[in-house]
């Protein structure tokens, strides 16, 4: 009778025990699962939005509405889906080295083989003919040359200057034969610096009153913002580039008795800061200088000696030269990536366009750089020594590093007022991702946004400078109201109407209506302006009541609404649109061929030729989408949500500012205005690189761990 009792109770030990031990697995399945599905779900939302965007484009191509979204746009839009989670699905399938169709399971062995599209005895008929070929007299010839080319293109960007040598060759054309590209920005910085100066020197000017009209009511800026004290100096394009730009073009016109020399001048400067932005960028993501300069010898393994080889074969004398890292970038992608800023008319025509978004994005690739040197040397335990682009141990910032750091986060702020949101944004995520590094981010991110906003804000505070206009940040919300006021005014209620009285004049407002751009409707320029925004009258407590009144009317036709929003960012994330304000506008426009004083007569054929081509070629269909930023933007938002399923959480931490720089376009002025796209565009390869490098490592992870168990076994 003891004896059944005794198996009974041991047989509910034992199964108390496998509960145990199974439950917390069972649980962490669980989650993984439901971690899984939300990852992917965030992946198929950003799939989504890109794919209803393209299927309302044609809508608004032809002034429509989502009201007649019918079975031609939802074709569009499952295609476009189709295809975007398609690449999605790639890029996760390629970064576990898996192929892009699938598996199939063998039926002798039962283990899963990759699955292709073409059958076996192709590939071994082909497999067949290329070792034939290759050991035929061209086939060597076709490998040698390959093999020295390689070498010599290796060669010729493996440094820091040879890189800015390249670029210097590259680019020369575009400063000797333009000389400048600029639009009206410039002026009315130069406009602003001007009167700034003449009241400095005594001269009486106009101030505020019905009749005058100073450069602040070009874009306008409420004349409630205005000091009592007379001030001519705003924050409208940051308020330290136009002092730079401004004093440069008055030294100018004092010497010159014109603004031309000054304009050449600051073109030229910007396209040497351009060269040594994109050099030290590509130095870094090409060469990885952190491993060459802590990791020659590897005092780990001395058996694989260190990382040296002759000169010159044959020629001992000549001594030994250091060389790059294995993990550095091959000839291909070398070549794939200067060629970009080389060819590509969107960081060509960037290095001379004298406007604030060329000037922020080149300060921001050089940061870029230096979030990758510092994600790569954060020490990662999980990173592989050998096969990535990592230090298995932490190693500070080198000073001149540091430096490098500072200066570009201190131009992004001097150049872009919402700079400092970046900063704020990826100061967070640094602290979060990799707290070893917190000094760096402190002064290099925390300090100079401290420094430079918080300085801009006291001399606006103490009346030293007039605040940028707030309505610049309600483009959306005046879009919204001007279309409804245009398509259907009877829909907007008289509570509405009473409390927008006094801010805009409605009429003005729906004729002035633009659905590509909310300068017209907040009544920006000087050319017969409609003064559809009442910046001369308007009070603070006219403005409390504005977003009652747009949520009244867009609650009155949330269609017409909806149909303003899309109709005012579409563009950014349709890869058919045609951009609105191309960077090739900045190279032939009225400010240049017309306004200028002897820049017009210069190559003046060349440079309506340049423009026009870039122009043309940019418009044929599908190739000439590499040549649009949008193209860079759904590509970098695509890869974003590949590594949020792959949970590369600290890569995502130095490549979310991105994602910020979205919005920053959703909210800007206009629709598909690729300027705002060109921080993004220039990051691209970079980010392309940064994916590959990834892949390769965690793969090289795997592979080491897979070694060392059977070593173990």
């Amino acid at each position: 009778m003891i004896k059944p009792a005794t198996t009974r109770n041991n047989r509910t030990t034992t199964s108390r025990n496998i509960d145990r031990q199974t439950r917390p697995r069972t649980q962490h399945n669980a989650f993984a699962r439901i971690g899984a599905t939300a990852r992917w779900a965030l992946a198929v939302a950003a799939c989504l939005w890109l794919a209803w965007c393209t299927a309302v484009g044609p809508l608004y191509w032809n002034d429509s509405s989502i009201a007649n979204f019918g079975a031609l746009n939802a074709l569009f839009g499952i295609l476009a889906f189709a295809i975007y989670l398609f690449i999605v699905v790639v890029l996760v399938r390629k970064a576990h080295h898996q192929p892009a169709l699938g598996w199939a399971a063998d039926r002798a062995t039962g283990e899963r083989t990759p699955r292709t599209l073409i059958p076996r005895s192709w590939r071994t008929a082909w497999r067949k003919r290329a070792a034939t070929f290759r050991i035929t007299k061209t086939g060597i010839w076709l490998q040698r040359i390959s093999a020295c080319c390689g070498r010599w293109i290796v060669r010729c960007t493996d440094k820091r200057w040879k890189i800015a040598l390249v670029l210097v060759i590259g680019w020369l054309w575009v400063p000797t034969t333009l000389l400048a590209a600029f639009g009206a920005d410039l002026r009315s910085q130069a406009r602003e610096f001007s009167w700034a100066w003449n009241q400095w020197t005594g001269l009486k000017q106009p101030y505020i009153g019905f009749f005058s009209f100073a450069p602040m009511d070009i874009y306008p800026t409420a004349h409630y913002l205005w000091p009592d004290s007379p001030t001519y100096l705003t924050d409208q394009h940051n308020i330290l580039l136009t002092l730079w730009y401004g004093s440069t073009l008055a030294v100018s016109r004092y010497f010159t008795g014109s603004n031309d020399w000054g304009i050449v001048l600051l073109a030229a400067i910007q396209w040497l800061f351009a060269i040594g932005c994109i050099a030290a960028t590509l130095h870094r993501f090409l060469n990885l200088p952190w491993l060459a300069r802590n990791e020659y010898v590897d005092f780990a393994h001395p058996e694989r000696g260190g990382r040296f080889a002759p000169t010159r074969l044959g020629r001992p004398e000549r001594g030994m030269r250091a060389t790059l890292p294995s993990q550095s970038a091959h000839a291909p992608a070398r070549v794939i990536t200067i060629l970009f800023f080389l060819l590509c008319p969107l960081a060509v025509f960037s290095t001379i366009s004298l406007t604030k978004s060329p000037l922020f994005a080149f300060a921001f690739t050089w940061a870029f750089g230096i979030w990758y040197e510092l994600y790569a040397t954060s020490g990662d335990r999980h990173a592989p020594a050998h096969g990535a682009p990592f230090l298995a141990r932490f190693h500070r910032l080198p000073a001149r590093t540091f430096l490098a750091f500072l200066a570009a986060n201190a131009i992004m702020l001097i150049s872009a007022k919402y700079a400092w949101y970046v900063l704020l944004f990826e100061f967070v995520l640094a602290l979060i991702a990799d707290r070893r590094h917190w000094k760096v981010y402190v002064f290099a991110l925390l300090v100079p946004t401290v420094l430079i906003h918080g300085g801009i804000s006291m001399a606006i505070n103490s009346g030293i400078i007039i605040s940028g206009d707030p309505i610049e940040s309600h483009g959306v919300q005046l879009q919204q109201i001007a279309r409804i006021a245009n398509k259907a005014p009877e829909t907007i209620p008289e509570s509405a109407r009473r409390k927008l009285a006094p801010v805009f004049n409605l009429d003005q407002m729906a004729e002035a209506y633009f659905q590509q751009d909310a300068d017209p409707v907040k009544s920006s320029g000087i050319q017969s302006k409609k003064v559809s925004y009442r910046w001369r009258s308007v009070t603070p407590e006219s403005m409390k009541h504005f977003n009652e009144a747009w949520l009244e009317t867009v609650r009155a036709n949330p269609v017409v609404a909806v149909d303003a929003l899309m109709a005012k960012c579409f563009g950014y994330f349709d890869i058919a649109d045609l951009p609105y304000v191309s960077m090739d506008y900045y190279v032939y426009n009225d400010q240049v061929t017309s306004n200028s004083t002897w820049i017009k007569y210069y190559n003046a054929n060349w440079r309506a030729w340049v423009a026009n081509t870039s122009r043309q070629i940019s418009r044929t269909p599908v190739l000439g989408w590499p040549l649009h930023g949008n193209f860079y933007v759904i590509l970098t938002l695509l890869i974003g949500a590949a590594e949020v399923i792959l949970r590369r959480w600290r890569t995502l931490a130095w490549h979310l500012p991105l994602l910020l720089l979205m919005g920053v376009m959703i909210t800007a002025p206009a629709n598909n205005f690729e300027r705002h796209m060109l921080p993004i565009a220039f990051c691209f390869v970079f980010l392309c690189l940064t994916f590959w490098r990834d892949s390769h490592a965690r793969v090289s992870t795997a592979n080491t761990g897979a070694r060392a168990c059977t070593t173990k076994d």
